[in-house]
């Protein structure tokens, strides 16, 4: 995902004018054993103040100043003392150094009101960054988060076209600008268009994505929005590479009298039919489907996913377009070769979310034909959030306590790490894994993805983390 800077890279575009906040030290919270950073005497809680005089906003500055051969730092231990580090070292080399925070100077949040947004149907009370509105580009560029662009400042878009900090993952929902007014409650997303042409005119680019809400934005609005983003995605470098089509996610904490209503069956049914339409055509004019559906489509609608085929080179995976489907794959391909039994004798239980649960079980009942394997998979709704059917990662601990009461669960749980926070032992509802381990009675095992999950059935633990 990262870019080499360019030449035209100055240092002064890097470095905070007066009238701005200062970035805070960017605080290192690990050192690659064996790097220069180790080398150096690099150790967590330091702060690195500066690179050759400039101080980083971000990890994508951090980045670009460390690529020059000859470096200066200001460095400040955890002990409070200074020290001046001066260094050669190759153009590709890292300091192999990791931050406690990939933003120093700060998260730049989201000034739209979108009544579908999710982070406005959480219940009060929990940790704040479950709270926090993120429509920064920049975390965008590093992670594929998704950005509006309603947000960004004339020197937000200088820095993007001059550190070519593409592509980008943006929010489009609808190209009227109107219904996107609308949808956004911000006067700003108007200029969608006008801004996809920006990108054009620079080589820049954007992976689309589509929320769609039933009776707003779906029917001819839908075809008006696949058909706009289309105009950009034809020629050897089209401006929007993908677009994706995800339903609107609906909580019981969303705010009373919001006009909108859940996806069901038959819309689901609906929308499938009108982008495969789409797709058909894309196909003839662009050479690529273009436009995909996430997987909770099929779902919905009780309908097979699309062969793995069908999803390309899964240009939007991490947005749910062609997960489950690749898992699958994987999942295939980690039991392609099962033994005739298990390393030892275990009785498992797997759990997931309600709306995976019909396509997993052909997984688990190819599992449980290994000798000494029983494995019994709980595909749970989730009370917390008010669904029924709901994918994996949005369970909570809540969730678990009440869907796994009084089951038999035999001698461990297999908890996929999706339910997690990153890095964390925490789930959405705040429940840490601890207090989950000490409400059921039963060993609990994280597994991180197909491989892990079929070791942990056959009782390998060698294999499993």
């Amino acid at each position: 995902m990262w870019n080499e800077p360019t030449a035209g890279v100055a240092s002064s575009a890097l470095r905070p004018d007066s009238a701005s906040r200062q970035p805070a030290p960017a605080v290192v919270a690990a050192v690659e054993p064996g790097s220069i950073g180790e080398q150096l005497g690099f150790e967590p809680g330091d702060q690195l103040l500066s690179i050759n005089g400039i101080r980083p906003r971000d990890l994508i500055d951090y980045r670009y100043l460390i690529v020059e051969e000859d470096l200066h730092l200001e460095v400040r231990d955890a002990a409070g003392e200074h020290h001046a580090v001066d260094l050669e070292k190759e153009a590709d080399d890292g300091l192999g150094l990791q931050f406690t925070e990939a933003l120093f100077d700060g998260l730049r949040q989201c000034n739209n009101h979108c009544p579908f947004c999710f982070i406005d149907q959480q219940p009060p009370g929990h940790r704040s960054s479950l709270y926090l509105k993120d429509d920064d580009y920049r975390l965008s560029f590093l992670y594929g988060s998704y950005l509006t662009l309603t947000n960004l400042t004339d020197a937000d878009w200088q820095r993007i076209e001059s550190q070519r900090l593409s592509p980008l993952f943006v929010s489009v929902h609808a190209t009227d600008p109107q219904l996107r007014s609308r949808l956004l409650e911000n006067p700003r997303a108007a200029l969608l268009m006008d801004q996809l042409r920006w990108f054009a005119e620079r080589d820049l680019q954007i992976h689309a994505q589509v929320v769609v809400c039933p009776g707003l934005n779906d029917g001819e609005a839908l075809d008006r929005t696949l058909e706009d983003l289309a105009q950009f995605a034809a020629g050897d470098w089209p401006a929007v590479l993908s677009a994706a089509v995800v339903p609107v996610g609906l909580t019981r904490f969303r705010p009373a009298g919001d006009g909108l209503v859940p996806v069901d069956p038959a819309q689901a049914r609906v929308v499938i039919a009108q982008v495969e339409r789409w797709q058909n055509r894309f196909q003839e004019r662009l050479g690529s489907r273009f436009a995909w559906l996430s997987d909770e489509w099929y779902l919905i609608a009780g309908l097979p996913l699309p062969p793995r085929d069908a999803y390309e080179d899964l240009p939007q995976q991490e947005n749910g377009v062609g997960s489950i489907r690749a898992f699958l794959e994987a999942l295939d391909q980690a039991s392609l070769e099962l033994p005739e039994r298990a390393v030892r004798p275990l009785r498992s239980s797997w759990v997931v979310g309600r709306l995976v649960e019909q396509a997993l079980a052909p997984v688990a009942a190819r599992l449980n034909a290994v000798d000494g394997v029983s494995l019994r998979l709980y595909g749970l709704p989730s009370p917390y959030w008010g669904q029924d059917q709901v994918v994996t990662g949005l369970l909570t601990g809540e969730d678990l306590i009440r869907g796994l009461a009084g089951c038999d669960l035999g001698d461990q749980l297999l908890l996929p790490s999706v339910m997690l926070r990153q890095g964390e032992p925490v789930f959405l509802d705040d429940m840490t894994l601890e207090a989950l381990e000490a409400a059921l009675p039963v060993s609990i095992r994280i597994v991180h993805g197909a491989a892990d999950i079929v070791a942990a059935a056959l009782g390998d633990t060698a294999k499993s983390h």
